[in-house]
């Protein structure tokens, strides 16, 4: 498997030397003294870890992992406030957050909508969301190599953070009766999307200025969250452009 390092000391030590790190993976009822100091390091440097069978373990590698796998960025993650700085000062920024979309090919194909409109940065979880690696690369064609994306710890205080420096929080909803075109698309603008199965989540759904809807005809009830995503993104070039 591509960007891997495991072994509790190898680990240890990618952690330490601040290599951006996508996951990590810790053997279910893992002890001893030298896998608590490196939950003991996680904790301290805020790097999220999940525990899991030793059997997905063995599938990541053949190595003596001591029950630790972490998977190594594919790219450079920025913070939130590298994305804002980023804007130039003649444009109106344009934000896209992911809550609980886990598909990478879904996450790539957003990502390649999202630079292809000119949108300004993604921001997804550390948990619950699709790892940036080569196979969302591959479905964004090259995308998330140039659009920043951040990952945060929470959807919710990042997304009030936002709305404090004048946002406004859309969410994508196929359960809303206002349609996205009766929205104002011109402002500075966050757009939410949801999980592929479950929608955006009702904690993050408060918090949104405008739950919008893309018009449905059909008999199929709603649109692949990478579709959606690229209906929506559009809709706001329309009305800044046009």
């Amino acid at each position: 498997m591509e960007n891997i390092v495991f072994g509790i000391r190898p680990v240890a030590e990618a952690i330490e030397s601040g290599k951006q790190i996508e996951k990590i993976y810790i053997r279910k009822g893992a002890e001893g003294q030298l896998m608590m100091d490196l939950k003991d390091l996680c904790y301290r440097h805020r790097r999220h870890y999940q525990e899991v069978p030793v059997e997905k373990l063995n599938r990541m590698t053949r190595g003596n992992h001591q029950g630790v796998v972490a998977v190594i960025a594919a790219i450079e993650y920025v913070e939130v406030q590298d994305i804002l700085d980023r804007v130039p000062e003649d444009e109106t920024p344009l934000i896209i957050v992911f809550d609980n979309v886990t598909d990478v090919r879904n996450f790539g194909g957003i990502a390649r909508s999202a630079e292809c409109a000119g949108a300004h940065g993604i921001i997804s979880s550390l948990k619950n969301s699709a790892p940036v690696n080569a196979e969302s690369i591959r479905s964004s064609a090259g995308a998330l190599t140039r659009i920043p994306v951040a990952r945060v710890g929470s959807i919710r205080n990042t997304l009030k953070s936002l709305q404090a420096d004048g946002f406004q929080i859309v969410a994508a909803t196929e359960h809303s009766r206002k349609l996205m075109y009766d929205a104002d698309l011109t402002k500075p603008t966050v757009i939410v999307m949801g999980s592929e199965e479950n929608g955006i989540s009702k904690e993050v759904l408060k918090l949104c200025d405008e739950q919008l809807a893309i018009p449905m005809i059909g008999a199929i009830e709603s649109l692949n969250v990478s579709a959606a995503a690229a209906i929506m993104i559009y809709e706001v070039v329309r009305q800044r452009i046009g």
